[in-house]
């Protein structure tokens, strides 16, 4: 499968760089002093915050698992324990008794996340229709939809029915692979922010 993204939500974010680009060269061609510098340090950190919240997001299925790559963290669910994927107000991921939310994929009509959260109410299996035409669902249905597919694919997969016969062993054997949900900071997006704020600390120490 290919990364899931929300296509409005990146053509805003390049879009937005685009702009910063023309701006900091007007700056370049015809501003100057300490004003310049600031402005364009400002701009830089803005470029910082499109990347984290428009442009990285993206949940990512792989042969291990399903990786929600989210504005500073990212969370790798295996596909050993995966266990459902439904629609709220976003994408959530299930992993038994654990549930991860995707940031870029949404629900954004509010009457449909009404009926979402309400079903919800019924636990993660509640029933959906599995055979409905894709040209007829939301957008974030079908990529739920696409993920619970492509989990029971991976888990008809030797390696993957090892791996959930593993977790509930006490001393499991060395895996290929991780085996719980792990979350970890992203340091992309820690460095997309903390740079441009950096360098406009040292502007402001400058001038």
């Amino acid at each position: 499968m290919k990364p899931l993204t929300a296509p409005a939500s990146r053509l805003a974010g390049w879009a937005w760089v685009v702009i910063v680009v023309v701006l900091i060269a007007d700056l370049a061609l015809r501003g100057s002093g300490a004003s310049s510098l600031i402005a364009g340090s400002v701009l830089m950190i803005t470029v910082g915050v499109a990347y984290v919240l428009w442009l990285r997001p993206r949940v990512v299925p792989t042969a291990e698992g399903v990786r929600l790559v989210n504005p500073l963290r990212d969370t790798f669910v295996p596909w050993s324990v995966f266990t459902w994927a439904d629609v709220t107000d976003v994408l959530r991921i299930h992993a038994g008794e654990q549930v991860f939310r995707s940031w870029p994929l949404r629900e954004t009509k509010r009457a449909r996340v009404r009926e979402n959260l309400r079903r919800a109410g019924d636990g993660p299996a509640y029933a959906l229709d599995e055979d409905a035409d894709p040209a007829s669902m939301r957008p974030t249905d079908l990529a739920a939809r696409h993920l619970r597919a492509e989990a029971e694919r991976r888990k008809a997969e030797p390696g993957v029915r090892a791996a959930a016969e593993r977790a509930g062993e006490e001393e499991p054997a060395a895996a290929p692979g991780p085996s719980e949900p792990a979350t970890v900071w992203a340091p992309d997006a820690l460095a997309a922010l903390g740079a441009p704020v950096f360098l406009l600390i040292v502007v402001l120490l400058l001038v």
